[in-house]
């Protein structure tokens, strides 16, 4: 690899990128590890192992370096951006590859452009293990047409630019994460339950019978279809659910959530159901107010305290 980089983060993302393009010295890094000493060691060991080029502080992995990528925890992507815009050097490209909502990135954009660089927003679409290099990247920002090119001097494989604006290639993220860790949280909540009430065989074995596989346009619009039919009804029946879960111990915090969502929608009391997956989205965007000040997922004061349960996901 010609070009020289800053790495800020070396942690799962960022270790596997730097082996993985054989980055070695071009690749000056630094992870906030090496601050603190119970975590040192291992830190500079992992540099080590990788042949890159250790930074003492930040400002020794951004000096002489164009490229930037930051690949941090999402809780400090902001602060790092922050500390990055008061020593980056002017015309610097910062790439930020956090998983962080599209108005996180914004603000880090502002930091860094009010410094005389430039921001894109990165989206790492997939885990980065095994995909490694080959993990698909989505690319937005007014020079999202230099990051690609960059990027892929590093190696990066699947780069695909999908705006001139930052915080629309976040957005496609983290929406698509709506999907994706909902459907994981519904899976353990599912499974947890059925094997509380010895019956995980069998609902097992329904899922795969009724499984169809349908593309999600196909999927989306059915199931909007049945919520905005029998949205009332399923509210009622979830009800239920809710109360065999809690009957097991076993946690109804994404069930509820279907609940409120079952119930808004089917109190549309729509006779005639609009064709095509567009039309059902307006018709439900247009008439369903989010009021989360009414919807009160949490039943006990230790779940009000803890939360959803969820921390933001790195994937």
């Amino acid at each position: 690899m010609e070009q020289e980089v800053g790495l800020i983060g070396f942690g799962e993302a960022g270790s596997t990128f730097a082996r993985a393009g054989d980055w070695a010295a071009a690749a000056h890094v630094y992870d906030a590890k090496t601050d603190a000493a119970a975590t040192r060691d291992a830190m500079l060991a992992a540099y080590m192992q990788a042949g890159v080029l250790p930074a003492r502080f930040l400002e020794d992995a951004l000096d002489g370096v164009g490229l930037i990528l930051s690949l941090v925890t999402a809780d400090q992507a902001l602060a790092v951006a922050e500390a990055a815009a008061a020593m980056i050097a002017p015309g610097a490209l910062y790439c930020d590859m956090n998983s962080v909502a599209p108005q996180t990135k914004q603000a880090a954009a502002r930091a860094i452009e009010a410094a005389g660089a430039h921001y894109v927003d990165v989206a790492v679409m997939a885990p980065v293990d095994p995909a490694r290099l080959n993990v698909p990247l989505l690319l937005s920002g007014e020079r999202a047409d230099e990051a690609q090119a960059r990027l892929a001097a590093l190696g990066f494989a699947k780069i695909r630019i999908v705006g001139a604006d930052v915080g629309r290639a976040s957005s496609i993220k983290m929406i698509r994460s709506v999907m994706v860790k909902g459907m994981e949280a519904l899976t353990a909540e599912c499974v947890l339950a059925a094997e509380a009430a010895d019956v995980l065989d069998e609902v097992l074995a329904s899922l795969d019978a009724s499984e169809k596989a349908k593309p999600w346009a196909e999927r989306a619009d059915y199931n909007l279809d049945r919520m905005l039919v029998h949205g009332l009804r399923r509210a009622a029946e979830m009800e239920e659910v809710v109360k065999t879960l809690e009957g097991l111990g076993t946690g109804a915090a994404m069930t509820r959530g279907t609940v409120a969502r079952q119930r808004a929608i089917g109190a549309l009391g729509m006779k005639i159901v609009p064709e095509g997956l567009g039309a059902k989205i307006g018709a439900v965007s247009s008439n369903v107010i989010p009021a989360q000040s009414d919807i009160h997922l949490a039943t006990s004061r230790q779940e009000e305290l803890l939360g959803d349960g969820f921390p933001p996901s790195r994937e």
